[in-house]
């Protein structure tokens, strides 16, 4: 699957536009995670476990709207999206978004 953030693919041709696809997941963060972000914030630094957790998080999200994509016949998306909310305290969202396309 290709994914691209432009509207376009540069040397290709879409024959089809299917449509929107999004793939999302919302993670907490641990009490763990918790105490040594609190440690990093006294001490200065990069949070590490918070970083994993949206790198597993992203992956995720992508991973589903690839998933929707394919079950629609695409190939490719475009025009593809990160967005991040929180949900509640302790607990963020995250899409991935774009539009499932047929390239030649």
């Amino acid at each position: 699957m290709l994914i691209v953030t432009t509207d376009t693919v540069p040397n290709r041709q879409i024959k089809e536009v299917i449509g929107y696809v999004k793939g999302n997941t919302i993670q907490a963060r641990h009490i763990g995670s918790d105490i040594m972000a609190a440690l990093k914030g006294i001490v200065g630094g990069e949070i590490k476990q918070y970083d994993e957790l949206l790198n597993r998080a992203r992956q995720v999200a992508i991973s589903r709207m690839v998933q929707e994509a394919e079950a629609k016949g695409a190939n490719a998306i475009v025009g593809f999206r990160l967005h991040s909310s929180t949900v509640m305290s302790g607990a963020s969202e995250i899409i991935a978004y774009g539009t499932a396309v047929v390239i030649e």
